[in-house]
């Protein structure tokens, strides 16, 4: 598998996101079975695993740390700070007391004195840049992380950052049906060297086109609240997934293959990270990056499935306010 540079270290293209065996997507899986899952995936030659602090409330970072910890040096950890979560309340916390004291946490929880890329996980408009980054920079020199990224930046924030100190990554939201970072992101990480980290890159599992019924979502279920899984949106969405699985079953590939493949051809500074609870699912996912998609097939992928054939936005309205990532017009 041919790899790509993340914080200076050459990785498989195909990461493993690690919200979902502790947060999110209905009831976590039991602690065994996350830890069976993390090692499966570091013994399949996955080497990018991505967490958070505020995944399960520090469970997911706890999980990584227990699953594949004694073996630190075979893959690059990443986990992010700055979203504060009380119950159903959540804020944005980028101040250098901060991430600092964050960092401390997650270095504890995951059992490790260094991580190798630690992300601001949204902008704090309340901080200026130079000093969140300050604080990010004196933790490189201090040896407990490699280097640093953020996640939903605009491309002017990041290009502000990166004016500071260099940017290792920038992790957003992109896929088939979101397509937000090609208003400026895409390019501007293209431009300085800085690696794009696509999360949810399978549509938060719509476009694996095993999702029927949104009706089945267990109900505290993120989904339940996003407007691409309510209503006639679901269902016209639902209908251009189909077609793309008829696609990808032409070419030989899982619906969630052909979805990766797409993300994948649009930089060889792309990654992904799309995230599951099912080794199986798990298998499918890292064999994305093995497989030949003609560009004709991710034309067609990407022309039946872009942002103007979504149906509803990714975020609940509530939610918009905390995305710094450039937007499109809310689709009807």
């Amino acid at each position: 598998m041919t790899t790509r540079i993340l914080a200076g270290r050459p990785v498989a293209p195909v990461g493993l996101g690690c919200m979902n065996v502790a947060w999110a997507y209905g009831d976590a899986p039991s602690r065994e079975d996350a830890v069976r899952l993390l090692r499966h995936a570091l013994d399949s030659g996955c080497d990018h695993f991505d967490t958070a602090n505020i995944y399960g409330n520090g469970i997911s970072e706890e999980i990584v740390g227990e699953a594949i910890g004694d073996r630190r040096g075979a893959f690059l950890l990443a986990t992010k700070t700055g979203i504060l979560v009380d119950g159903p309340r959540r804020g944005i916390d980028c101040s250098p007391e901060a991430i600092t004291a964050s960092l401390e946490g997650s270095l504890r929880r995951l059992g490790t004195d260094h991580i190798d890329l630690f992300y601001m996980h949204r902008f704090d408009p309340k901080v200026p840049i130079a000093d969140s980054v300050g604080a990010m920079v004196r933790a490189i020199e201090a040896g407990k992380i490699g280097a640093y990224g953020v996640s939903e930046w605009s491309c002017a924030h990041i290009r502000e950052a990166h004016e500071v100190h260099p940017v290792a990554a920038v992790q957003t939201e992109y896929s088939l049906w979101t397509r937000n970072v090609e208003l400026g992101v895409l390019e501007a990480t293209r431009e300085l060297g800085i690696a794009l980290v696509a999360f949810s890159p399978v549509g938060r599992g719509a476009l694996g086109g095993e999702l029927r019924d949104v009706a089945t979502l267990a109900e505290g279920d993120l989904r339940r609240g996003m407007p691409r899984f309510q209503g006639e949106n679901w269902v016209r969405n639902r209908a251009r997934i189909e077609a793309l699985g008829a696609l990808a079953a032409e070419a030989g590939m899982t619906t969630a293959q052909l979805a990766l493949a797409w993300v994948l051809s649009r930089g060889a500074h792309v990654h992904a990270i799309p995230g599951t609870r099912s080794i199986a699912h798990f298998d499918q996912n890292h064999a994305a990056a093995t497989l030949a998609a003609s560009p004709a097939l991710l034309e067609r992928a990407g022309a039946l499935l872009n942002q103007e054939t979504v149906s509803g936005h990714r975020y609940p309205e509530v939610m918009r306010g905390t995305i710094d990532t450039e937007d499109f017009a809310t689709p009807a």
